[in-house]
């Protein structure tokens, strides 16, 4: 009975040791190279941007989150009920009053301000990781890796990132059998005031994956090209995302000494996915899709 009762008494004092060695804390660097220290349980999160947010529903985290953007508010999976905040100016009583275990935000979210944005939230105890908006494919997985690692979702993580590679692969395999390689012209922002990407872009890997080549390709980043450029760059395939004109397509169709494009002349004008085209998460694969049927239907349609 006495080594019964002292195997019990050595059973729960090995429980409690090891319960009281589980740290309740962690350090991660974010993906602006920050050290910052946060819970290793997290039940409560306040996701600043649609691109972490996307990936946070894709790892299963849906009931943990508790406060999005507004721009989060169309990703399937939240709960339409769901507590927003302004993207650039975030509440930051609404935010404290919400107890968050963490705040994960983008760079965008510091655009157009000198301050931090969530520095009174920092000062209150939350912590904030930091992803910089990803400008290659690469750069999603490195965003996907860490996100999952700080929610503890890394199977899920490098399940998602597995098939993003596998289905990739395959379009990039049929890719690379293109020897007449279209010229692409893809319009983020009408005219007026253009607005398209060049190298250094996931998107002009995107271009490339499919068999394409980019008018801008020899351009960096983001760029404001004029009118009279995309005309000489002569495209034979026009893409856009612009969604907040009625009628985009036609748009394009309709401007003066655009009718001597090929891709005008010849019909090669798309709509892309505005959502899955704009935002550095596992959706850009059906972007992705919806680029190469419309760049090279007869290949990538069968």
């Amino acid at each position: 009975m006495k080594k019964n009762i002292l195997a019990m008494l050595m059973s729960l004092t090995l429980m409690l040791t090891v319960g009281c060695s589980q740290p309740k804390e962690t350090t991660v660097t974010d993906r602006e190279g920050n050290e910052v220290t946060i819970p290793t349980k997290i039940e409560r999160i306040v996701s600043t941007a649609p691109s972490n947010t996307e990936v946070l529903v894709d790892l299963g985290m849906s009931d943990k989150i508790v406060c999005v953007d507004k721009y989060s508010a169309d990703v399937e999976g939240l709960n339409k009920d769901i507590e927003q905040i302004d993207f650039s100016s975030p509440d930051a009583e609404t935010i404290v009053g919400l107890e968050p275990d963490i705040i994960i935000a983008s760079g965008h979210n510091k655009t157009g301000s000198s301050e931090d944005p969530f520095k009174v939230m920092k000062e209150a105890g939350i912590p904030v990781v930091y992803l910089p908006s990803s400008d290659s494919i690469d750069g999603i997985y490195e965003d996907i890796e860490f996100i999952a690692s700080i929610v503890d979702k890394e199977p899920k993580g490098e399940e998602i990132i597995s098939d993003m590679k596998s289905k990739i692969a395959e379009i990039e395999k049929v890719g690379k059998t293109i020897k007449d390689k279209k010229k692409v012209y893809f319009e983020i922002a009408p005219a007026p005031n253009l607005f398209t990407f060049g190298n250094s872009t996931f998107l002009n890997e995107m271009v490339e994956l499919v068999g394409a080549e980019n008018i801008f390709k020899d351009e960096k980043a983001w760029v404001s090209p004029t009118e009279e450029s995309v005309i000489d760059g002569n495209p034979d395939v026009i893409l856009t995302n612009v969604g907040y004109v009625e009628n985009p397509i036609g748009e394009i169709k309709s401007r003066n000494g655009w009718e001597s494009i090929n891709a005008i002349k010849n019909e090669q004008v798309y709509l892309i996915d505005k959502n899955s085209s704009s935002r550095a998460t596992p959706n850009i694969m059906k972007a992705l899709n919806e680029m190469a049927k419309s760049i090279y239907p007869d290949v990538y349609n069968k």
